[in-house]
């Protein structure tokens, strides 16, 4: 029996819905066993608007991963985004019964609880609870409280919400896919793990997700997560306008903005003409790239300026909370022609694109290597993390019984028992292994949001 952790990812975009499979190699390095992808019919601005068109997308992509790879798909860690998603800062506290003993796991789960309770607007649910930094009886900027004595214990959150209905719709849709959601993770998070190195989340970084429908921003300082966003709008909105201001159709319109599309407009010269071939018989089109690069440079100015408006929101200027490590461009809307030099223009931070492939096999497609994919192996690292077994052979299933070899009675009572102390060896290990208080807390409280769903869904109907 195979005995590695498959993990799944599924990320419901608004133009595209990804499923990938994956492991973790010998070095520690993510290896793409399959990965399937499906026109996103169903989601506008990142949140389901058609509940069967969104079943059919995610059935396509999950079919075209179990194909590509020879597995069978259990369950999924699925990305939130959309615009609904804001976040909120707070501060809470406990007092301990008992200083003299020290802090565990519990009294910062007691903590987490506490802010779960907090009154939201109505429709409104708490995603994530994520702990940055601990106070013990006034003692400050403290990262691992466990261990430590006192009596008062105090951290501030970065609290991410969303609407319960949105959420609820992708867990209906997972559902009616054939297949269990395993947890729940906001996108740009998932972005964050799979094109951000340590060092950069320690100097100060902003990762900017441009995707189809919306465009998510994180920020990181001193290894912590500072602030999130959703920005209502992406690369779409750029392919409107070139519809619109070109009088073309949407499919020319989005080859127009891969091939010939660029965010700076001086790089075009006047006479430099693409033509488009016109509908049923009608004269081909003659459209001006100066113009074309015109028109997407007026757009992704406002996308900047609306994310650049969040980073000033979250006090970037302050010699603190400075960013050292700049802006990390990543999503679809990353590979435009120039987008990095603008960006640069319009914040006077150092920019970069970011690619997933820092923690990918050597051997991995080059495809998967895009800006396009960081949200899903974000997704499937979140998976990994989890340590549940997402996908199982095709072959072990479709195996007929008969055919399996039955060890006489006594052997094979003999092998269970093997097996089992094998097994809570195996549970021991996990258990004594070490893992940051934020990777834990992170994973106790995903498990019981998640099994809220799940509890919801079963008695939807």
């Amino acid at each position: 029996m195979e005995k590695d952790n498959i993990a799944v990812g599924l990320d419901i975009g608004t133009t595209k819905i990804v499923a990938m499979i994956g492991k973790k190699n010998e070095y520690g390095k993510l290896e793409i066993l399959g990965i399937g992808k499906s026109k996103s019919l169903g989601v506008a601005r990142g949140v389901v608007n058609n509940i069967t068109q969104t079943i059919q997308s995610i059935q396509q992509a999950i079919h075209e991963a179990e194909n590509n790879s020879g597995y069978k798909i259990k369950d999924v860690v699925v990305g939130i985004a959309g615009q609904h998603i804001r976040s909120i800062q707070h501060t809470d506290y406990i007092s301990r019964s008992n200083p003299e003993e020290v802090i565990g796991e519990n009294d910062i789960q007691l903590l987490i609880d506490q802010v779960n309770k907090l009154a939201m607007l109505p429709g409104e649910e708490i995603i994530h609870v994520l702990p940055q930094e601990f106070k013990i009886d006034g003692q400050s900027e403290i990262k691992e409280p466990i261990g430590m004595y006192g009596g008062r214990l105090e951290s501030s959150f970065h609290v991410v919400v969303g609407q319960a209905s949105s959420i609820r719709n992708v867990g209906r849709c997972i559902q009616s896919s054939g297949i269990e959601l395993s947890g729940l993770t906001l996108e740009p998070l998932a972005s964050a793990d799979a094109v951000l190195s340590q060092e950069e989340k320690e100097a100060g970084v902003a990762l900017i997700d441009i995707g189809g429908g919306t465009t998510d921003l994180a920020i990181f300082k001193d290894g912590i997560i500072r602030h999130t966003a959703v920005i209502p709008f992406g690369g779409n909105v750029i392919t409107d306008d070139i519809k619109e201001g070109c009088s073309i159709i949407e499919k020319q319109a989005e080859l127009l903005k891969i091939k010939f599309g660029s965010a700076w407009p001086g790089e075009n010269k006047d006479n430099e003409i693409v033509s488009i071939p016109g509908l049923r018989g009608r004269e081909p089109k003659e459209i001006s790239l100066k113009n074309l690069s015109k028109i997407i440079h007026a757009r992704v100015v406002e996308i900047v300026d609306q994310v650049f408006t969040e980073v000033k929101a979250y006090g970037h200027e302050d010699p603190r909370k400075k960013l050292i490590a700049g802006i990390v461009l990543t999503g679809g809307g990353a590979q435009l022609k120039h987008i990095k030099q603008l960006v640069e223009y319009i914040t006077g931070m150092d920019t970069r694109i970011g690619y997933p492939n820092e923690h990918l096999a050597g051997n991995s497609d080059e495809e998967i290597s895009s800006p396009l994919y960081a949200t899903a192996v974000g997704l499937v690292m979140n998976s990994i993390e989890n340590r549940t077994q997402s996908a199982v052979r095709q072959d072990v299933i479709e195996q007929p019984k008969a055919q399996q070899y039955r060890a006489p009675v006594q052997q094979q009572q003999q092998y269970e028992v093997e097996e089992s102390y094998v097994e809570a060896v195996e549970e021991v290990k996990k258990v004594v292994k070490e893992e940051s208080t934020e990777t834990k807390i992170r994973r106790s409280f995903f498990d019981r949001y998640v099994d809220k769903i799940k509890d919801f869904l079963d008695n939807a109907e």
